[in-house]
């Protein structure tokens, strides 16, 4: 007979190792004092821009500013993530929602992959639904480009109260 040791062994489930991403997110200037709750419990959560990584292991490697409009440290701070491994950019929920939302977000999408090589995601946490509310009646993203900039981000409405 073999030991219970290895008995148990042989009849657990094998585990596959999971593909790890390393990412950054670069948020709007204007929110410098955001302390990156909302991006952070999305990322834990794989809510919003971040169920992309339902079934993967996601290391956050950079978080940093715009550096304020016109968003000059788009030039220099993606270069400091792909240092740390990263291979996707988010561009932050709040350069979305804010109003008005980032008017460069179209230029910074086109400019680090590339100046870096790196995919571009827009958006980290699900929208709040007080932003959605407003920018709906506003009309703010019927452009094509905003439609699909904020589709990974508009989940549902319970989940998007949950985040306002």
């Amino acid at each position: 007979m073999l030991p219970r040791a290895v008995l148990l062994c042989t009849t657990q489930p094998k585990t596959t190792k999971m593909e790890k991403v390393k990412i950054g997110i670069i948020i709007c200037n204007r929110y410098n004092t955001c302390a990156g709750g909302k991006c952070f419990r999305a990322l834990q959560n794989r809510e919003g821009a971040f169920e992309m990584y339902k079934d993967k292991d996601v290391e956050l490697v950079g978080y940093t500013t715009c550096g304020g409009c016109p968003g000059g440290n788009i030039e220099y701070a993606p270069a400091e993530m792909k240092k740390n491994g990263a291979t996707h950019i988010h561009l932050a929920t709040g350069l979305l929602v804010g109003y008005p939302p980032c008017p460069r977000l179209n230029h910074f999408a086109k400019f680090i992959p590339e100046k870096y090589g790196l995919k571009v995601i827009f958006g980290t946490h699900p929208i709040p639904q007080k932003y959605f509310t407003t920018h709906t009646n506003l009309n703010t993203w019927n452009s094509s480009f905003y439609k699909e900039a904020i589709k990974d981000t508009l989940t549902n409405e319970a989940t998007r109260l949950q985040y306002d």
